[in-house]
Parts: C-alpha cells; structure tokens; sequence
C-alpha cells in the first residue's frame, strides 16, 4: 500500500506544478469600458446588484419585503426557492413581485400571518448568458413575549451581605435589551459594589442600608417591535446591625445573653462565573466579552491579565467599573486563558477563562467576473480562510458543478476552474460557496465570452486644442473582441504614423510630446480585429503660447499718490484671453480707487494698506501666464501739528447671553490717538486645552463694540480684542472671564485620511488628529474601518484610542482599499465620513522588461526599447524604468577594464530612452528593470550591443628635435583614445615669413604605424609651423601644433655677413640707422656746447669723492654725463661683440622673430618648441649711458643696443 501512496503524492504535486505553469502562462481578460451605451449593447450574464441580509428578522405587523435586485443583457428573469423546493408566487395571493425585480413583498397587513412564511428563501436570476442566485435568505418574525406571572418574595438582608436580583427576561427574537429602572421610570445608579451583569440580573457586592426600597424592576426592551416588557417590582430590605439588636433586646429578659454580631468585612468570593475555571468561544471580528463579578467588604476591585501574553492593544476596553473586559475585532492571536482577580484588603479571588476563537468563512480571493474572447484562456480562483477550514464547492448557473452540463473548456481544480480556448457557450454564472460550521460564503462570477467587432467610443470630429510646445493627447477609446489592433493616420489619405515622435498608449490614446503649429490638422484613429474594421477622425489645433510682453514693474510711491501697473500682452488670435488683477494673491480690495484698464491698473489716493505685491493673470481656455510688482508706500512728509499713534487697548470686556454655541461680547474702546479706528480683531484663549495661546476668532468694523461669537462644545473660552487703525495694532486687552462649553457629539471627521502599506501584507491608515477643541468633548476615540474594493461588502472596523495610525495586517499586497476614520467621544460619532482609496503594501516587481532591443544612432549614442512589464506584475506603483550600461572592452585595445556600470531612469511608463556619452568602437552590455515605490525588479536578459568607429583624438604628444640646416626629425605618441583603427596620420607644415605670414601649406600622410618622421629639404634658418592629426575610415581627428626653426651652418661666415647684407639692404634698416646716426649727432652737438661753457667741469671734485674712479650715470637734474673710467668691465663696445655661449632667449625677451635680427643661429628646440639655443653674435650687458666707442659699430651691433 505505501507504494502507491507514495505515487499518488507525486501525481498530485506533478499536477499542480502543471497548474502553476498553466496559470503563469494564462492571457489576462478583457477590460470592458465603463460606457454607458456600451455596456446597453453588450451581452451580460446575470449580476446580484441588491439582496435581504442572511438572517432577516422582520416585524410581524409589517409587511415582509425580501429584496433581490439583478443586473444583466438580457434583463434577467427571477424565481425564489423556499426551503429548498421551487416557490410558486401566483399560487399565494398574499405574495407579489416587483415589475422588473425580483423583490418579494408579502401582505402582512392584510390578513397573512408572518409565522406562516417563516423559512429559507432563496432567489434565481437567469437569462441566456446564465444564472446568478442569492444567499439563503433566512426569515424569521421578531418575538416580544410577555413576562411570565411569578410570585416575588421579598428579599431581606442583613447589611454588608451580597445579594443578587434575578431578571430572568422572556427569550425573544432578537434577544431584549436589559436595563433596571424604579416606579418613576428612573435608571438605577450603579457602581463598583451594585451593577448588573451580562445576563441582566443586578448583583450587590455588599448591601447597604440605603438599598432599601421596594421598586427594583426590571424591563426588557425589544428594539425591533419597539416595545417594552417590565417585571413584577423586587422588595429589597436591608436591616442594620443596630435595629436588628434593638428588635432582639425588646424581646428578650434581662437576664438573657443577646446581641447580633457587627458588620464583619469579607474577602472577595465570585458571584459569576462559579467555579475556579469556566470556557467561552467567539467568532473571528466579533467582539469579545468576559465578566467577573465579587462579592466581598469592602468592595472588590476588579484586574485582568492575560497568562502567557499581554491584553491586545488599542483593542482592550474596561465596561462595568472593570468587571467586563471588552476585546474587539477578535482573532486568533486572542485565544489564551484569562484571569481575572478580585481583591480586597482581605484577600483575593480569581477565575480563569478559557477564551477559542474560531472563524467563520472569510474570503482570502473572492472571484471575479472574466470577459474573455473565443479562444482565449482564464481563471476563477476562490480562496477563503476559517477556523474550522471551510470547504469549497463550486455551482455552475446555480447547480453543483458535478450534475451540470458538461463544458470541455472548463477544468475545476479544487479551489480554480481553469477554462481553455473558451466559446461563446462557454458563458455562464459560477458560485463558490466556501462553508464551515460557523457559517458560509456565497459568490457570483461571471464568464461572459464574447466576439464583438471593434467600436471606437470617441466622439467623432472632437476638436482638440493645444498650445504649442506643450504635450497633445489625442483620444481613442475602444472596445471589441478579440482585442482591437489600434493604429493612427495624419490626413485622410496620410501614412500610418510611426517614429520617436509620437507615443501610443494602451488605451488607444496617441501622444504628440511637443505640439507644434504643423501638428494642426485632422488624425484618423483605426481600430481592427478578425472581426471588422472602424476609423475615427478628430481634429487638433495647435495655438500660440499667450505672453505679457510688458510686465509690471516694482514702484515706490508717496501716500495719497497714483501709481499705475501695466500689463500688456501677446496672444493667439483665436483665443479670448481674460486679465485679473490681484493684490497678495487675493482679490483686489472693493474700491473706487482702483481702476482696472485694458493694459493696467491703476491705484487713487495710495494709502498705506495698497503696500503690496499686485499680480497680474491672463487666462485662456488653454493657458495661463502671470507677472507680479511689488509697491511700496512711504509717508508723504509729516505735518508736525497731529502726532498719530496706535490707538490704547480696549477695556470692560463683557461676556453675556451664554448660550451652547453662542455668546455676546461686547467692550469698551480705547483713545484712537488722531487715527480712526478702523476695525477690533478679537481673539480666544482654550484654557482647558491649549492654555496661554491665543487665536484668532473674528473682526468687526471699528464702529462696532458688541459682537455674536460662535463657539464649539467643550471649550473653555477667554476672549480678548485688540484695536487696528491705519497706524497699527492696539495691545491686547485684559481677558474677559473663562466660559465653558457643554460637551456634545464631534462635529468633524479627522482629515488628510490615507492608507498606505509599508509591508507587502499590511495596510498603515493614517489620519491627522483632530485637535483638542474640535473632541466637543471627553474620551476622543476614532472608528477606523475598511474594505477591499470591489470585493468586500462589509466593513471591517475597530474603535482605537486618541492616535493618529492603526496597521491592518494579513493584507493581499497592492490592492485598493477603501478606507474612513469617525472620530467619537463619550457622547456620540461625528457625521458619517467620507471614503478614500488607498492601497496595501507594494512589494518588488515580479518580472523583468521583456522583448529589449537596441538600436545605436552614431557612435556615441544608442535608443534601447523595450516591452513593458503588466500592471498586476509590478505589484506597486509604477514609478518607471532604470536602465543599467556598462562598458566591455573597447574593440581597438582588446583589453578590459574595470567596470563601471551607469543607470538611466524612465519615469512613468516609457518604454524607450537615449543612451549618451558611449565611447566609439567599443562593446556594451545592458539590461532593463522595472521599479516601483518598493524597489527594482529583476533585470532583463544582458543585452549586448557595439558602438561604431569615430573620429580619434589628438596625438597624445609631437616632439621635434635635431634641427639642422635643412631639416627637422618629429616623433609624436599614438592618440589616446584611437576610437577606432587607425588608418594614417596627416601631417601638415608651412613656413613662417618675418612679418609673420604664413606660406604654402605642404601635406605629407604617414602611416599609421609609424612614430618618427625626418623632414628634409626645409630652408635654413627659417620658422615651421607644423599640423599633426590621427584618422580613422570614419575621418580625421582633432589636431595638435608645434613650430620649429632650421638652422644656420656654425662655420659659415659668408652666410652670416650675407644675410647682414640682406639686412642693410632693407628699407626700414636704411630709415632706422639714419635716426640712430641724428640722435648721435645731436648728442654731441649738446656735450660740446656744455664743455665750452664759462664754468669748470668738477672732475677733480668727482675724484675726491669717490676713491674708487667708476663711470657715473647722467644727472637726472641737468642731463650732464658723468667721469669715464678705464675699469676693465666698462670698455667701450667692440665691434662683433655677442652674447655669451650659455645665453638663453625667451620669447618675453622680444616680441620679434630672431630670423628678424639677421644672426646666425646655433641652437635647438625643447619638446615642446620652445628655444633653446644660441646667437652666433653677442650682445653686451646694459652699456653705461653716455658711453661711446671710437669704432663705427656695425648694423647688427648698434640695433642690438637700441632694442
């Protein structure tokens, strides 16, 4: 036997592997628009809209309705069944139905008797697509009976002894609701030592004298006939310790032994539950009551615990001065034992409860209706959790799915029907029914199988209206089955539109994301399945943007000036623009003063008030612009006579007509120092909530000094005012005295209610407190409920404390929910509140992008595209795409390198993006993941792809060394980034004449594998300018430039005196030298006259006052020149005299090119071009002023001392 077993486990798992992979592979169901003509149109199976609750308790003077309202295409017919057999309406005249409804109202009023239609009803909505049912309805007649006559004795009690009144109501339907009352209809005060208890009798700790009276009664209060039974009244007689001596001694001789022992004090003993032990089970949501009740004196104080756990949070109430404990929205975290201890100065008591929680059938996936087309693949799934666990059954049409007709397309795995290649008989209505002991669940779904050709529900023709530059969304909604292929044309006869400039929604829309005035014209949308075709023309008009070409402007004005804004603006001829004008973003105060112009705005008589910012508001139908000016008011010069002030606080705040909602205050003003006051702000203080902060209340005009103030409950309020004139605001006031509002039920709701998951499985409803006055009373609570949309009926809530949070746990991840909070406090809830949707948690997407491509545009730029992800696979919200790149290896070097990866973000649900800054010839990978607020999904397959060659670099450096006299050697370095495969490089060169002018240019191309090239040729002592670049087959790169200068040869004297030749020759030489000679003369023509002048030359003054013979500068005061000396150093210039060998020349030594000198050269060039080396003449140090040679210097010599 275990063999077999053992195979039957591994066919069972085998097939539901298959089922997942089925169900992973399964195509989604048709979204069918929410048109109202459409959804006329279509074929629908029947649809429950309304129907009587499970258990329906009706009043038997009434008539009994028992709603069931359906929806469908065809309208649906209806049948009942009673108690399971078929209930034949025209047979009983009592009973009618609805026109178009399948409601049943049965007469009651008019003879019939509710007892005789007490049973299970259940309703049948049918047409030829299929058949939704009801629950069983259960009916049943509310019960009131009378008290049954019993004969009360009266109690009597010694005092401090317990007592417990017996209420022992009459067993109704729904069951009564118990309270104690006296002869005068008065309820009966309760407390720590007397309180009733769950059952309705009334329990006395201890008794006290003043217990007695004869009028305890009991009445039981049955809500759904509004009626109310009372019980014959309870004497209770209390006798005293000392009365009951004094009746003992009065019978008694004086001889006997009497007296009735005193009070004597008690330790706690359980009155309810009996026992040390009892148990108790409760349903899952429900609300969970445990009570312990003692006697004992002194009274007994009541605390509970949980063993082994601590009492649930935000969840736990104390009732009945602590001898209930209330658990609400109960699960089955709350089973466990509780312990609850009484206790006195005597002793203690306990009990223990046993607390099982079990759970009638809740819904964990309800299913859900699917629209499908032929051939198509779907599923129903019904998932439903309890305790015991419920069982699932499925109904075809309302019959069991075992008896009913067979369908081939369908397949019912347990808790799934799975349909394949599904036809039009296909559709039908299914029932889950997921049962336990507890309780059960009943849901309709429908298949509706459809075949429609497409329908475009756009308008045709609408007209669209954009502004140029912005994005045009162009409509077309659609609807057919299988799924229309949707695809847009410009023009009628124009080409399908294709292209990175346009984008295609799901939904059929098409977006232009930047419209432009050529985008005007007429677009066709078409829509096609196997079925048919339909096309749809709408139209676009592209405006121009409205401008303020002159926008106001910032303006300081004296008071009681004019100031004028302008606003002039541009707009496109078709549109009606509309100019508002505001001050502080606020409407303009209603003024005379205030001229609104077509182009401007004018302000009269400027007061301190018009100080502001004015902002002026164009609008059109498409677009709105705006421009703001600030103005600034300063006083007009003061008039010394009138000194202006504040005006003095007000005083004799009075507070009368104390209403609910309302007071009157009313004041006395203060002096207005020669400024009217214009207006009393007043203020209140909440002492008992935010004492020592004022607030703003209301103002009146300042010829008012009485004033209506509206108030909220549970306030307590002190007011205070505060005058204004144009120069300011008074102090405050003296607070009048404190008010306090009654309490009363919340007035508002908390606000900015959302609901947010932080964890995939729970739902975190938040909600902004209300503040302490806006409570309109003690004990602040709030209702927190919800519901998942669309799939619950019923609200789930519970009652927390004063908090602004509350965790929903065990949640679907990421679905919609809707959600209310209720504030309430001691006295009542607040007005219903309004619903909001919020979602459970989000959690990491399910799957990557698929279908991604690559498509690069040059060398440097890529587009990669992809598919995108289904929504219910994103389980979030969808925030966009990152795309994830990264660098290989560059395909010209071979050789790899660290890995740095670079992410692009795609917000919204784009599926395409630019690639930037890729390296040419080089070999990328990428992938694609999807991201919601939770995080990134998985990535995509890596996708690899490879960008061209591009043009390269420059050469990393070009050198030129051994200059000779007619050539140069360069080397250069490879580029650094090649780009690509070299091809050659391309070398380029031209002379360089004296007056800096450029010759021919000389192009050689080298090959790529060379490093080092001799040029040769080249005229001597001349100046290159050289251009060096790298290529590619894609074209040349960016180039780098060096000059250089030939050589003259170092022995070559005749070449030298040559090119001094050369140089004398010259024009401007001619003209220079002859200037040079005119100064000379000059020079000498002036030392002559002074030598021959009447006094004598100081020299021997001179000697004496220098020991040391050395020439003197000339005299800065008469221009006479000092004493030569024969100092070795200072010799006159030698003709041929030069530079010394080591010299270096800069280029900030001279402007000019040596080749302009007319020396030889002797020299080279570092690397990077600058000169290194020699002149072949020498150039002197700085000569003394004045100092002359008895040679004729040469033309080189005497230009080289006057440069």
């Amino acid at each position: 036997m275990q063999p077999k077993i053992m195979m039957k486990k591994k066919s069972i798992s085998a097939s539901k592997a298959s089922l997942v992979l089925f169900l992973c592979q399964m195509i989604s169901a048709l979204d069918v628009p929410l048109d109202s003509k459409l959804l006329e149109e279509l074929s629908q199976p029947p649809t429950i809209t309304q129907q009587s609750p499970k258990d329906y308790i009706v009043d038997p003077r009434e008539n009994i309705v028992i709603q069931c309202e359906a929806k469908g295409k065809p309208p649906p017919s209806f049948s009942w069944t009673r108690n399971g057999t078929h209930f034949d309406i025209d047979k009983d005249t009592q009973v009618t139905m609805k026109p178009n409804s399948g409601t049943l109202v049965i007469n009651i009023m008019n003879g019939g008797k509710a007892e005789a239609y007490e049973g299970v009803y259940q309703c049948t909505a049918r047409n030829e697509r299929g058949a939704a049912i009801s629950n069983n309805i259960v009916i049943r007649p509310s019960r009131s009976p009378l008290w049954t006559k019993e004969k009360l004795e009266p109690n009597q009690v010694r005092e401090g002894d317990s007592l417990v009144l017996h209420c022992r109501p009459p067993v109704g339907l729904p069951p009564p609701i118990i309270f104690w009352m006296d002869n005068a209809f008065q309820r009966l005060p309760q407390s720590e030592r007397v309180s009733q208890g769950l059952n309705g009798d009334l329990y006395f700790s201890n008794v006290q004298p003043e217990d007695t009276r004869e009028d305890y009664i009991c009445y039981a209060r049955f809500n759904h006939t509004q009626t109310i039974q009372q019980k014959q009244p309870i004497s209770v007689k209390v006798f005293s310790m000392d009365s009951l001596n004094d009746t003992i001694a009065a019978n008694l001789s004086e001889t006997d032994i009497y007296g009735a022992k005193p009070v004597m004090e008690r330790q706690p003993v359980l009155l309810t539950p009996t026992g040390s032990t009892s148990t108790k089970v409760e349903l899952r949501g429900n609300v969970l009551l445990l009570e312990c009740i003692a006697a004992g004196l002194p009274t007994p104080v009541i605390r509970w615990i949980k063993e082994g756990g601590e009492l649930p949070a935000n969840r736990t109430f104390f009732e009945n001065f602590k001898k209930t404990l209330k658990i609400i929205d109960v699960s089955e975290a709350d089973s466990g034992n509780y312990k609850c201890i009484a206790r006195n100065i005597l002793g203690s008591a306990h009990h223990v409860i046993s607390v099982t929680v079990k759970a009638a059938p809740y819904w964990i996936t309800a299913p859900r209706n699917l629209v499908l087309s032929p051939g198509e693949d779907g599923t129903l799934i019904c998932r439903a959790n309890g305790n015991p666990k419920p069982n699932i059954s499925w109904l075809a049409n309302g019959v069991p799915i075992a008896i009913a007709p067979e369908d081939p397309s369908r397949k019912v795995d347990g808790d799934t029907i799975i349909f394949s290649h599904v036809q039009e008989r296909s559709s039908a209505v299914y029932q889950c029914n997921a049962s336990n002991e507890y309780g059960y669940l009943l849901a309709n779904a429908f298949v509706n199988v459809l075949a429609e050709p497409p329908r475009i529900l756009t308008p045709p023709n609408k007209l669209y209206q954009v502004i140029a530059d912005s994005p045009a969304l162009l409509d077309c909604a659609y609807f057919g089955s299988p799924k229309p292929e949707i695809e847009w044309f410009k023009g009628v006869k124009g080409s399908i539109l294709r292209g990175n400039e346009y984008i295609f929604h799901d939904n059929g829309t098409l977006e232009i994301p930047v419209a432009q005035k050529d985008s005007t014209g007429t677009y066709t949308c078409v829509a096609r399945n196997e079925l048919g075709k339909i096309q749809n023309e709408v139209q676009l008009e592209v405006k121009d943007p409205t401008m303020i070409i002159k926008q106001p402007e910032y303006k300081v004005i004296q008071r009681y000036g004019q100031v004028s804004f302008e606003c002039i603006i541009k707009h496109d001829s078709t549109l009606l623009p509309t100019v508002i004008w505001l001050k502080d973003n606020d409407e303009l105060p209603d003024d005379e003063r205030f001229l609104v112009g077509k182009d401007n705005l004018t302000i009269m008589n400027v007061t301190d008030k018009d100080d502001g910012t004015y902002t002026c508001i164009v609008n059109t139908t498409l677009d709105s612009v705006s421009a703001s000016a600030v103005l600034t008011v300063v006083a007009a010069p003061p008039t010394p006579a009138i000194i202006y002030a504040r005006p003095n606080p007000p005083f004799d705040l009075e507070l009368t007509g104390q209403l609910e909602r309302s007071v009157e205050l009313s004041w006395i003003p203060g002096d207005e120092n020669n400024s009217p006051i214009t207006n009393f702000v007043i203020e209140y203080e909440d002492g008992l909530h935010e004492p020592g902060v004022w607030h703003y209340q209301t103002e009146v005009p300042g010829t008012q000094t009485t004033v209506q103030l509206k108030l909220s409950p549970y306030v307590s309020y002190s007011f205070r005012v505060i005058a204004v004139n144009e120069i300011g605001r008074s102090q405050p006031s003296e607070p009048s005295e404190q008010y306090l509002t009654k309490s009363a039920n919340p007035d508002e709701n908390p606000s900015n209610v959302q609901g947010i998951g932080s964890e995939p499985d729970n739902l975190v409803i938040t909600w902004e407190s209300l503040k302490g006055f806006q409570s309109n009373g003690p004990g602040l609570q709030y209702k927190v409920s919800w519901r998942q949309k669309d799939v619950d009926d019923e609200w789930t809530s519970v009652i927390v404390a004063n908090v602004s949070k509350y965790i929903v746990s065990g949640t679907p991840t990421f679905v919609p929910y809707e959600i209310k909070v209720q504030a309430l406090n001691d006295l009542g809830y607040a007005p219903e509140p309004s619903e909001v949707i919020g979602h459970s948690g989000e959690d990491l997407p399910m799957v990557a992008p698929g279908n991604v491509q690559v498509h690069v545009i040059n060398s440097t730029l890529a587009k990669v595209h992809w598919d995108p992800v289904p929504l219910k696979t994103v389980r979030g919200h969808l925030q966009g795409y990152k795309v994830y790149y990264w660098k290989v290896q560059s395909l010209s070097r071979r050789s790899r390198r660290h890995v740095e990866k670079k992410i692009l973000t795609f917000r919204g649900n784009k599926t395409f993006g630019m690639l930037p800054g890729l390296e040419p010839y080089s070999s990328y990978k990428l992938n694609v993941r999807v991201v919601n607020g939770k995080g990134e999904g998985p990535a995509s397959p890596d996708k690899v792809f490879k960008t061209p060659e591009g043009v390269p670099s420059s050469p990393s450096f070009l050198k030129i060394t051994n200059p000779t006299l007619d050539s140069l050697t360069l080397e250069w370095g490879s580029p650094t980034r090649p780009n690509g495969v070299l091809t050659s490089y391309i070398l380029k060169f031209q002379p360089i004449n004296n007056t800096h002018e450029l010759g021919p240019l000389v192009e050689i191309r080298i090959p790529a594998n060379e490093s080092s090239l001799i040029l040769k040729n080249l005229n001597y002592s001349t100046r290159y300018k050289f251009y060096f670049n790298a290529q590619t087959s894609v074209g040349s790169g960016s180039q780098i430039t060096e000059e250089a200068v030939t050589v003259m040869d170092e022995g070559a004297g005749k070449a030298m005196a040559s090119r001094q030749v050369d140089i004398a020759t010259q024009g401007w030489f001619i003209g220079l030298m002859c200037a040079v000679a005119l100064l000379i003369l000059i020079l000498l023509i002036v030392c002559f006259i002074r030598r021959n002048k009447g006094g004598k030359y100081p020299v021997k003054e001179k000697e004496d006052a220098h020991a040391d013979p050395e020439i003197q500068p000339m005299k800065e005061d008469d221009g006479t020149f000092g004493e030569y000396s024969d100092a070795e150093d200072h010799k006159p210039l030698k003709k041929g005299s030069r530079t010394p060998s080591d010299r270096t020349v800069k280029k900030e030594d001279s402007d000019d090119s040596l080749v302009d000198y007319g020396e030889g050269v002797n020299g080279q060039f570092n690397e990077d071009g600058s000169f290194i080396g020699q002149y072949s003449g020498k150039k002197e140090k700085e000569p003394a002023e004045g100092n002359e040679s008895s040679e004729a210097p040469s033309p080189v010599n005497a230009m080289n001392s006057f440069v």
